[in-house]
Formats: C-alpha cells, sequence, structure tokens
C-alpha cells in the first residue's frame, strides 16, 4: 500500500471518539463503502433492538430474560424503580464494604490489633473471574492494598499452589466466591477446597468470606446460614460475561484500590457514544460492520487481539468468552439452523512477532488482527536504548512494522488507541466490546445472552461423573478379580461409553490414593481392580 493510499485510508478508516479519547483505525479492513451501504438496513434494526434492549425488553428469549448490563452504569436507564435503587444500593454497598476492609474496620478476626486483610483469593469461573483478572492485572501494582489472587479452575494442584503461596497470610486473606446460581461446579469444589485448607489451619472461614450470588442461590443460603462477612447480588439479567460493571467485578477492584466510579463512568460514556445511529461514527457499530465484512458474515475470519501493552495481556482471553460464547451459535433466534461465531486468540506486541506473525504474513489468510496501543507510556523512559529512543519507544515501531508487514501481503488489520491505562479507559473499553457484540448478534440474527453449548458440556460432565461413581461401586464390590475397561461398561450396560470409561479408569489408576490399580503393559488390554 502506498504511503499517500494507506494515508487515504486512515483519513476514511478512522473513527474517533473525543469523550473518550479513543481511536478506531479500520483502513486496512477493506470495508468498502458499497458493504457498508448493504449493512445499512440492518444496522438501523440493530439499532432498534439495542434500544429496546436498554428499554428492558427480553432479549434473552431462550431464558425468557432481560438483559440489563447497561443498566449498571446508567441505573437511570433501568425499566422500574426497584432495579435502579438495586443498582445504587450495590455500588455504594461495594464502596463501603472495601473501605472497611482497607481502613481495618472490617479485619480477620484471628490477626493482632491492628493488621488487616492483606490478599484477596477470588474463586470463580468464566464471566466471574476472567473480567475480574483483567482489570486487577491491567490496573494493579506493587502498592495495591490487598494482592489479589484466583482460583478459576477445579485443579487441585492449581488449588494447592495458591494455597502454597499464601500459606503465611491465609489468616489475612479475604476470600470471595462468585457464582450466581450458587451451583457452579468449578466454583463450588474450590470453595469446598479452602473451606477444609481453613478447618486445617483452625481458622473461620465464614468471617472470611464474602459471597457475589443470586438471591436465594445455594450460595446465598450457605452464607447466610453461616454468617459470612457479607453477601453482594447477582441478577438474572446480568450474564457473567456481561458482569464486569457489576458487584463481580467492582468489589475485587475496589478491594484493590481501585477508582471504581470512575470505571463506571468510563463505561456510561462509551455507552453513550455507542448508541449514536451514524455507523462510521459509532466505534462500537465499525468493529460490528469491520467483523461481518471480513468474516462474510459467518465469521470466516478469526479476530487475532494484539495488545501492544503488558497491562492489556488478559484481554483477549477475557474477550474469547465474552465474542465466542455471545456469538458460536448453533441457530437463528428463529431456530433456523446456522454455524455463526467468532474465534478469538492473542498474545502480545511484540511477543506475537516471534511467535505467529510468520504464519499471519505468509501462511493462511483466515483471520484479522486488532491491534490495542496506548498513547502514554504509563511511567516516565528510564533511559535511552538508542540515542533518543526509550524502550516504549519500540512498541508503536514493532506495532506499525508488523501491521506494514501484513499489510505487505495484503492481509487485513484494524487499530484501536487507546489514550492510557485507567480505570475510565478500561470501562470504556468493556463497554465497546460488549456494545459491539450485541450490535453484531442483531446483524447475523443470533441470541448473544445464552450460551446452550456450555450447559450441554456441563451436562456430559455430570454424566462422566456418574459414569466413574457406577465404575468405582462395581469394582468394590468384586475386589477378587480384574476386569477390563470393556468389561465394566458392559457390567454397567453402557458399552457405548467403554473409550470413556477407560480414560477415567487410567486416570483413577494413575493416582493411588483413588484405591485403584491396573495390570498389564498394554494401556488397551489393561485390567483394572479395586484395592481391599
Amino acid at each position: 500500500m502506498s504511503a499517500g493510499r494507506d494515508w487515504e485510508h486512515r483519513r476514511r478508516g478512522l473513527c474517533d471518539v473525543p469523550a473518550l479519547g479513543f481511536r478506531l483505525d479500520t483502513g486496512r479492513m477493506r470495508l468498502e463503502e458499497q458493504a457498508l451501504a448493504a449493512l445499512g438496513p440492518k444496522f438501523d434494526g440493530a439499532f432498534d433492538a439495542m434500544q429496546a434492549i436498554e428499554a428492558g425488553a427480553v432479549a434473552n428469549a431462550t431464558e425468557g430474560r432481560r438483559v440489563g448490563h447497561y443498566w449498571l452504569r446508567a441505573p437511570h436507564l433501568a425499566p422500574d424503580p426497584q432495579i435502579r435503587s438495586a443498582i445504587e444500593s450495590a455500588v455504594t454497598r461495594v464502596e463501603e464494604f472495601a473501605a472497611q476492609v482497607l481502613d481495618g474496620s472490617i479485619r480477620p478476626p484471628s490477626a493482632a490489633a491492628g493488621m488487616k486483610f492483606t490478599d484477596l483469593l477470588l474463586v470463580g469461573i468464566g464471566g466471574s473471574a476472567l473480567g475480574p483478572q483483567f482489570i486487577a492485572d491491567a490496573l494493579g501494582g506493587a502498592d495495591d492494598p490487598v494482592r489479589p489472587h484466583f482460583i478459576d479452575n477445579t485443579d487441585p494442584e492449581g488449588v494447592a499452589r495458591i494455597l502454597a503461596a499464601l500459606e503465611p497470610r491465609l489468616a489475612q486473606t479475604l476470600v470471595i466466591v462468585t457464582s450466581k446460581s450458587g451451583g457452579t461446579i468449578e466454583t463450588r469444589n474450590g470453595m469446598i477446597e479452602l473451606q477444609h485448607a481453613f478447618r486445617q489451619r483452625d481458622l473461620s472461614f465464614p468471617q472470611q468470606a464474602v459471597a457475589v450470588t443470586g438471591e436465594g442461590s445455594a450460595l446465598h443460603r450457605t452464607a447466610q446460614e453461616q454468617r459470612w462477612l457479607e453477601t453482594f447480588p447477582m441478577w438474572d439479567w446480568v450474564g457473567g460475561r456481561t458482569s464486569q460493571t457489576s458487584a463481580v467485578g467492582l468489589l475485587p477492584a475496589a478491594l484493590q484500590g481501585i477508582d471504581v466510579r470512575r470505571f463506571l463512568e468510563g463505561a456510561a460514556v462509551c455507552d453513550e457514544a455507542t448508541r449514536v445511529r451514524d455507523l462510521r461514527g459509532n466505534p462500537a457499530a465499525m468493529l460490528a460492520a469491520a467483523w461481518h465484512v471480513a468474516g462474510a458474515g459467518r465469521g470466516e475470519r478469526m479476530m487475532i487481539v494484539v495488545p501492544y501493552r503488558d497491562r492489556l495481556l488478559l484481554f483477549g482471553r477475557y474477550l474469547q468468552q465474552l465474542v465466542m460464547e455471545s456469538l458460536g451459535k448453533a441457530h437463528t433466534r428463529a431456530g433456523a439452523p446456522v454455524a455463526q461465531g467468532l474465534t478469538v486468540f492473542g498474545n502480545k506486541g511484540s511477543t506475537d512477532q516471534h511467535a505467529y506473525v510468520q504464519q499471519l504474513r505468509d501462511g493462511r489468510d483466515d483471520f484479522f488482527v486488532l491491534f490495542l496501543h496506548t498513547l502514554e507510556d504509563g511511567c516516565p523512559p528510564t533511559v535511552d536504548v538508542e540515542p533518543d529512543t526509550p524502550s516504549g519507544d519500540y512498541l508503536l515501531g514493532f506495532l506499525l512494522g508488523t501491521r506494514a508487514a501484513l499489510s505487505e501481503k495484503g492481509r487485513r488489520s484494524m487499530t484501536l488507541t487507546l489514550p492510557r491505562i485507567d480505570a475510565f479507559s478500561l470501562g470504556a473499553l468493556i463497554a465497546l466490546f460488549e456494545r459491539a457484540v450485541g450490535l453484531y448478534a442483531e446483524l447475523i440474527d443470533v441470541n448473544a445472552y445464552d450460551q446452550p453449548g456450555v450447559e450441554a458440556g456441563k451436562k456430559a460432565a455430570s454424566d462422566a461423573l456418574s459414569l466413574q461413581r457406577a465404575a468405582l461401586r462395581f469394582l468394590r464390590t468384586r475386589t477378587d478379580a480384574a476386569f477390563s475397561a470393556d468389561e465394566v461398561a458392559r457390567a454397567l450396560g453402557c458399552p457405548e461409553s467403554v473409550a470413556d470409561l477407560h480414560l477415567i479408569l487410567e486416570r483413577l489408576a494413575a493416582n493411588p490414593a483413588r484405591g485403584l490399580s491396573a495390570e498389564g503393559d498394554d494401556p488397551l488390554e489393561r485390567r483394572y481392580r479395586a484395592r481391599r
């Protein structure tokens, strides 16, 4: 692309949002005027739909729910005064609770006088962890009043590693357990592991625990019965992947010393900017249009997220759930079969240049890149690595170089520029992509707010654990003999499950504490015996 043509593309593709300090450059996305004009009627419908969502329409028809994450940063938009009051009350309570923890008014029960909570351990999964992790990493630092940690998996070794790191300070660790339903298995398991660890150390888990959950859930009842420190609300009209501006995200952020009001303000200002019914003047609409044109409306290209700041590393992980869980659907809202979605992955600049840019430039043309960078470096330069060139200058240099290298091969990219990394900008960034996902879902006619595939996976996991329990019961009643996986499956009346059962038995036998041994060298012919 020639210099003159490059500048002309940037001028035509630039969406500048002064209220946010954001600039979205889509000049390298090949958004021809004809393609954008063709999307005009679809965007008219998308803007109408977003307006109806914010007014309180049932947008998640599959679950019969309204979608209200936009009200979280603009409570006055809530469709009834009870919701408005609940939102405002929750934010106030978050701030008050965090302030009391940080000034020592709420302190660890076993700590000496004057000691405060030093660490924060959040137990959650998916949207209950990815957003808080991103914000904690992006806005945290060495002077945080509490140090954040996360249990976001049901991996016993992962939990053990966290506990080992916290061992000297577990008595001064505040635990937040986050689950809307209170029955999320990964979160429940993490909570049980922590309760056991606290008992072993003669610590009172309830006096160091906080719940963020739906009213009346199993977790809510547990917290009330055991008199946990506090309980904060999750509402059925806020999905996990869009919950960062609720107590899910605000509570850990406030405890970390982050200005949550400023974070909410950034999201609210972005919401206002992305309600504009002007395609080229609306950055969320331009993102959605770019996704649609690049992927032919069918997600034919992946989105590679490359932030050129270490603090934005986890943004790609956060976006994976927001985008892929929202848009990856098998049916339209009317039930017609489709295979929709937008695959997201990424690393960070300039690590990406040494990782996968080789393929992006010379391999398959099945992607587009979203570059992110900031105008401000975040800290003053310490030394020039070359004359008049501190190391931070190379971040933009490598971004421009990578972008140019891709453009030479006709590969598509867009660049989102933020003024800086702070609470306001990150609140706006999250709101920007929430709106883009909502608009794009309207363009392709899918329900962005349900997750049937996730529920199917949970059911399959439950079936697998039932199979394991049945196999253990069978083998423990026949300790005099060893059985192959096929023999166990047939005895249980499920020969079609032999492949899954074989893997289950192999894992049980590999862990001596489970009381199962394997006989034979050939893994496919092994026989399994329960030890007496």
